[in-house]
């Protein structure tokens, strides 16, 4: 690693927020002022990255924060499904081969940040990270996602709960499908399912 790079992407200041435990989803939050006129080949960088990091294992997906007007800081934020998902693509080749590309459009690394669990997941209402998926392919996805999933726990756990009273049986049902969605069927359809929400 060149000097240069060095002062770019050795993060001033850093806030490493470490997951309480190592398999918690988590985001690298990474923010980049861009040499004046270079804002066309950052954003193009930035796609082709995620091209790559879509191969890696864990990878959930990215986003882009774009500056205000008169601005000139973008923000990339990368899910991972787990810290050791996001060590591995921190000290990946093809990471360090793509810090080597933006040594010409980078000026400087404002923020480096390390954000466990889902709150990522949601947008910033001021300056949601783009591209977005259309909402009609999200609901599509959830769809398709949440009536299996629904279905299996009903009929696996139906004979068992028979006789619980109908609230507390559609509470645990709930709850299972919440944690099921989130954590596991939701980043793998996402992963699956990226190519086509993208387009």
């Amino acid at each position: 690693m060149t000097s240069s790079e060095q002062r770019r992407e050795a993060p001033a200041p850093t806030q490493d927020f470490v997951p309480a435990a190592s398999h918690d989803p988590i985001s690298l939050v990474i923010r980049r002022r861009i040499r004046p006129g270079q804002e066309a080949r950052y954003e193009a960088l930035v796609s082709e990255v995620g091209r790559v990091m879509a191969q890696m294992p864990g990878f959930l997906g990215s986003g882009v924060v774009r500056p205000a007007p008169g601005q000139r800081d973008y923000t990339l934020i990368a899910r991972f499904a787990s810290a050791s998902a996001a060590g591995t693509w921190e000290t990946s080749a093809e990471r360090a081969a793509w810090l080597r590309q933006l040594e010409e459009v980078v000026e400087e690394q404002v923020s480096f940040e390390k954000q466990p669990g889902m709150e990522l997941w949601f947008s910033a209402p001021e300056a949601p990270p783009a591209p977005q998926p259309p909402r009609w392919k999200t609901a599509v996805l959830i769809l398709c996602v949440l009536f299996p999933v629904s279905q299996a726990l009903n009929f696996l756990l139906g004979p068992h709960l028979a006789g619980w009273h109908p609230l507390p049986r559609s509470l645990l049902t709930t709850v299972l499908v919440v944690i099921l969605m989130t954590y596991v069927f939701m980043p793998w359809a996402t992963r699956l399912a990226g190519p086509w929400l993208r387009r």
